[in-house]
């Protein structure tokens, strides 16, 4: 059996969904704080288990008699070497054939504050001897796709990347590639630096979407300290406007841009590029 942790969240989803086309639903476990909010997995046919990660003996139980884990990674920025040490020790106990680990791009070289608890959670799994395999997803394009609505309000789209590149993709590209690994064998020891196949500047971007819509939209880049300032006055609850600054500007320095070409060669095709998601955003928009 197959574990996926966060199972409903965004990403989670979009990985059950692609083992969907490669399993039956009877093999797939989907490991979630709420259960409620699973009913539709369970509807077909997805062993739905209660797993908390910061209750270490919800992931036990959430992990008896299954093979391999996919631990995606907490959403709660500060908490999540804790949370993450509790999913490696839980999967250690279920001697679980595979612990697959959604890390961040350029982990070791990185810059972004993001990197420290991959880091430490990519060492915590080196340690506890648990065969496994790290998946380093880069930047998701709907970090910026989600934006498009008060972008084409104001007619600008600021941030403080400068003329860095950002090789980014879907969380479906990335949801496919765990879905791969996790139906693969010989997947224990790998490391993937997960990138879409082409990168773009946020000026680059604001050119695709002035294509797409037909409108002037401009890059405005901004220092760091005045971008954050700009996020906290538009509402966005700490620490995001912090966090999103910094690897802004670790996406200067090349953080977030890279040549691998791991994901697509998973996948086995081109990655998503980010003029048809932003397509793609459009059309939720529009509707």
């Amino acid at each position: 059996m197959l574990a996926i942790t966060g199972a409903t969240g965004q990403l989670g989803r979009l990985v059950i969904e692609a083992l969907l086309k490669k399993v039956p639903a009877a093999q797939i476990v989907a490991a979630v704080r709420q259960v409620d909010k699973a009913q539709d997995l369970a509807e077909l046919g997805i062993q739905v288990r209660y797993a908390d990660y910061s209750k270490p003996e919800s992931l036990r139980e959430a992990f008896s008699g299954v093979s391999k884990v996919l631990l995606i990674s907490s959403s709660e920025v500060g908490q999540r070497a804790a949370q993450h040490q509790a999913v490696i020790d839980a999967a250690k106990s279920a001697n679980v054939e595979l612990l697959a680990y959604t890390s961040i791009l350029n982990a070791e070289s990185s810059s972004l504050m993001l990197a420290e608890e991959h880091v430490a959670t990519e060492a915590a799994i080196r340690e506890s001897g648990v065969p496994a395999v790290i998946l380093r997803n880069g930047w998701y394009s709907e970090n910026y796709t989600m934006g498009i609505a008060p972008i084409l309000q104001h007619g600008v789209m600021i941030g403080c990347a400068g003329e860095g590149r950002i090789s980014s993709a879907p969380r479906r590209d990335y949801a496919e590639a765990a879905a791969t690994v996790l139906t693969q064998d010989g997947q224990a020891g790998k490391v993937y630096e997960l990138a879409g196949d082409q990168g773009f500047t946020l000026a680059e971007f604001a050119g695709y979407l002035s294509e797409l819509t037909g409108r002037s939209i401009t890059y405005q880049n901004l220092p760091e300290a005045d971008y954050v300032q700009a996020l906290e006055g538009a509402g966005v609850p700490a620490p995001f406007p912090v966090v999103l600054g910094n690897s802004e500007t670790g996406a200067a320095a090349g953080d977030l841009f890279s040549v691998s070409k791991d994901l697509s060669q998973l996948i086995g095709h081109p990655t998503t590029p980010i003029d048809a998601t932003i397509k793609d955003a459009l059309a939720t928009v529009s509707a």
